[in-house]
């Protein structure tokens, strides 16, 4: 079973990511320390698509790499 798209978002907001708005049922996460936004769209009771889990991981294992 996916993870929730609010799990998703607390492993960002954990690992010291920030919220910098979006336009829907968007949200863009910003970390100084990560090369690029992650972006994570759908409510937060959604299950979380292949790609939103890939783009969380790699971006988490990019700050703690730094």
């Amino acid at each position: 079973m996916p993870p929730k798209i609010r799990e998703l978002i607390a492993e960002l907001e954990r690992g010291g990511f920030t919220n910098r708005g979006g336009k829907g049922s968007h949200r863009n996460y910003w970390h100084r320390s990560c090369s690029k936004i992650v972006t994570i769209s759908g409510k937060t009771g959604n299950d979380a698509e292949k790609y939103q889990i890939k783009q969380v991981k790699e971006a988490i294992e990019e700050i703690k790499s730094k």
